[in-house]
């Protein structure tokens, strides 16, 4: 599914990593390990197609992500450090909205989501006046939202209490086995047992 061929990174004059390659088939979980900047974020933007590498490339299905970037993006989900939320909304209208802004229809009932992810009762709160942990689950109820086969995840567990957190491995158990992957910065060990895990680790470069 995603094939990244000898991509070398530089940012503000030092090689966060140089001619790395590997590849992530469908079924697949990779956590990316390594000390802060080490290049972990940097590589998830640049599989994102968010940055460009100073060497390399990357494909998706065996396509470069630059030549039909808009193709691309349709099959990635990507979350990041910040929530990507919309603080002046609550919980249950950021998740329309993020519904209505990529032309999809969940067929899920949105407030049991929100219930799963431990947000009952806080569904009509605007995002602004819930904790840091309760916005980082509203931003990770994309994960229940979307269609795409690839899933980009920088810290997901953040803020995440070890409840929640068990409730994410499931849902990464649930989007493997439907044929998707999954690239992950964590600074914890997964706790479910994935058969297709891979670890990549990434050494700070002075």
């Amino acid at each position: 599914m995603l094939h990244v061929d000898a991509v070398t990174c530089i940012k503000q004059e030092r090689c966060l990593f140089e001619d790395l390659s590997f590849t992530l088939k469908s079924g697949e979980i990779m956590q990316l390990e390594g000390p802060n900047g080490a290049g972990k974020t940097s590589l998830l933007r640049i599989l994102a197609g968010f940055a460009e590498p100073m060497q390399g490339q990357v494909k998706f299905n065996q396509q470069c992500i630059g030549r039909n970037y808009d193709e691309y993006a349709e099959n990635v989900l990507f979350i990041g450090h910040k929530t990507g939320v919309n603080t002046a909304l609550n919980a249950l209208e950021n998740c329309q909205f993020w519904l209505n802004t990529h032309g999809l229809e969940s067929g899920l009932d949105l407030y049991e989501v929100l219930a799963d992810l431990g947000l009952v009762g806080l569904e009509d709160v605007p995002v602004r006046q819930l904790s840091a942990g309760q916005q980082r689950r509203v931003a990770l109820a994309r994960l229940w939202l979307n269609r795409a086969p690839l899933w980009l995840l920088d810290e997901p567990f953040t803020a995440v209490d070890k409840k929640g957190v068990q409730l994410l491995q499931q849902r990464f158990a649930e989007h493997l086995a439907s044929g998707g992957a999954i690239l992950l910065t964590s600074h914890q060990d997964l706790t479910t047992h994935f058969d297709k895990l891979i670890k990549l680790q990434l050494e700070y470069r002075i």
